[in-house]
């Protein structure tokens, strides 16, 4: 079963609202906040990228439909932050001691933040072997749509997508696998592949049937259709 994160498709939330195209990045100061102690705690080294999209996707149901978007961030940094022992739950209560913490000396600082921002985090790894796939080749994807390491993991294909057929458009090279990276078990590097569903595979009444929907898959979520 997938989570309650795994929204794409389904009837009943209401229409999406982009939002004005003058409106300011950050509705509210705090969401400014928010956003910059994920990067700096990130910057801690004490998990990754995907651990921390995890992080989010597996907040209790009540609390993932019920937050804002960036109250989302700080309850899936909360829980990193006590999980991987950098914090108490006391600390996040106020009612820690005031001693040097022993990752002081990782906190990134003001002035080093646009060259880690310019740094970015590249996905994209080597790979001894070859592409499964070639471009213009049809492809399913798996159904269910799920981690096949960890049960109930992280996985980047969307519920929605499950058991459809689409072409391969371009490969990407290979890039970690984010339902091993997730969960502590490497990177897993395997190759990426932009793949183009007709939005009639994926939806029963689509509004323009000639629309097309492109997701970047890994390797192990396809098999030749």
């Amino acid at each position: 079963m997938t989570r309650v994160h795994d929204m794409g498709g389904r009837f009943g939330d209401g229409p999406v609202d982009p939002g004005a195209p003058d409106e300011p990045i950050f509705a509210q100061e705090w969401h400014a906040r928010a956003l910059a102690v994920t990067l700096a705690a990130g910057a801690l080294g004490q998990w990754n990228l995907d651990m921390s999209r995890h992080a989010r996707e597996r907040l209790a149901p009540r609390d993932y439909m019920s937050f804002s978007y960036f109250e989302k961030w700080i309850a899936g940094l909360a829980d990193l932050l006590v999980e991987t022992g950098v914090l108490t739950e006391a600390d996040l209560r106020g009612q820690g001691d005031d001693a040097v913490h022993p990752l002081a000396a990782r906190a990134l600082k003001s002035g080093d933040v646009a060259a880690a921002l310019a740094r970015g985090g590249p996905a994209d790894r080597p790979y001894d072997g070859h592409p499964a796939f070639a471009p213009g080749q049809a492809v399913r994807t798996l159904r269910p749509a799920a981690n096949r390491l960890v049960d109930g993991g992280h996985t980047r294909l969307p519920a929605y997508a499950a058991g459809a057929t689409g072409r391969v458009l371009r490969c990407h090279g290979a890039h970690v696998l984010p339902d091993a990276h997730a969960h502590g078990r490497g990177e897993a590097p395997e190759p990426l592949y932009s793949v183009v569903f007709p939005a009639g595979a994926l939806w029963a009444a689509p509004e323009n049937p000639r629309d097309e929907v492109t997701l970047d898959l890994w390797q192990s979520y396809l098999e030749p259709a």
